[in-house]
């Protein structure tokens, strides 16, 4: 599931995630924008679990709420996984987390990594080199990445980079899902953003007068979290073997009659 956007964000991930669990064996939800659209508390982390999450992923606000510091102490609990490729060693929590997932075949090995971009973003280390780099391990089974990143060419650029080494290279950070879903040569499933999980008459998940009185008068507005009906984005991703067999687009809005829709 994209970035769960503020109140509204995770109502809809509440209401509608439970009924998506029978139709997959495991659930990565980003979590970055759940606490009023910056940062993970633990409303947003405790509401991600029980409606099915099991793991969160973070972003570029990953330090935004305190809460998320003791959350990422109890490791037993909560399931978060914040950009890897952060320079201090002494960075609170861990960029990648290896789950044991039942599913009808057995057992499968999975690795869940979260990265972030440096195009247009702040400055971190280089998330080509940290992927490298943990690849060289033998024992992270199929790999998902969740590469929250702001250029479209950078996502792509990593999804190549990594085509045949991990099963899957989706996006996140953008709120707004691309149409070039596919499985590229070397068996990677790749989507440049996979939307986001927020309020559906916004921008981005903002009150739209904030963003447009900023356009219009090219001064500083405070923004705020919009209210109202909200949609749910995602991707649904085959795995076998550190290698994807199927890609398919998802998006649920709360009051539309046809409901969620693979496309």
């Amino acid at each position: 599931m994209g970035d769960v956007f503020a109140a509204a964000g995770r109502r809809v991930l509440g209401s509608h995630l439970p009924s998506l669990r029978s139709r997959a064996d495991f659930i990565v939800v980003n979590m970055e924008n759940a606490a009023g659209g910056f940062g993970l508390h633990r409303e947003g982390a405790d509401g991600a679990l029980k409606a099915g999450a099991h793991c969160m992923t973070l972003g570029n606000h990953a330090w935004h709420h305190k809460d998320v510091y003791v959350l990422m102490q109890d490791e037993g609990t909560y399931p978060i996984v914040r950009p890897l490729n952060y320079s201090d060693p002494g960075t609170p929590g861990v960029g990648w987390r290896s789950f044991d997932v039942k599913t009808a075949q057995g057992t499968e090995r999975l690795t869940v990594v979260n990265l972030l971009g440096r195009v247009f973003m702040e400055a971190v280390d280089n998330p080509f080199r940290a992927m490298d780099t943990l690849l060289e391990r033998d024992d992270l089974g199929s790999v998902f990445v969740d590469f929250h990143a702001e250029a479209t060419s950078e996502k792509q650029g990593m999804a190549r980079y990594l085509d045949g080494r991990v099963a899957a290279v989706i996006g996140t950070h953008t709120h707004v899902p691309t149409a070039d879903t596919r499985i590229l040569p070397g068996g990677t499933a790749f989507q440049a953003d996979a939307g986001f999980t927020g309020p559906y008459e916004s921008i981005i998940g903002s009150d739209p007068h904030g963003p447009i009185e900023r356009f219009v008068t090219e001064r500083p507005h405070r923004y705020g979290a919009a209210d109202g009906p909200a949609e749910l984005n995602g991707v649904f991703v085959q795995i076998e073997g550190n290698r994807a067999v199927g890609i398919e687009r998802y998006r649920y809005v709360e009051g539309q009659e046809s409901g969620g829709q693979l496309s």
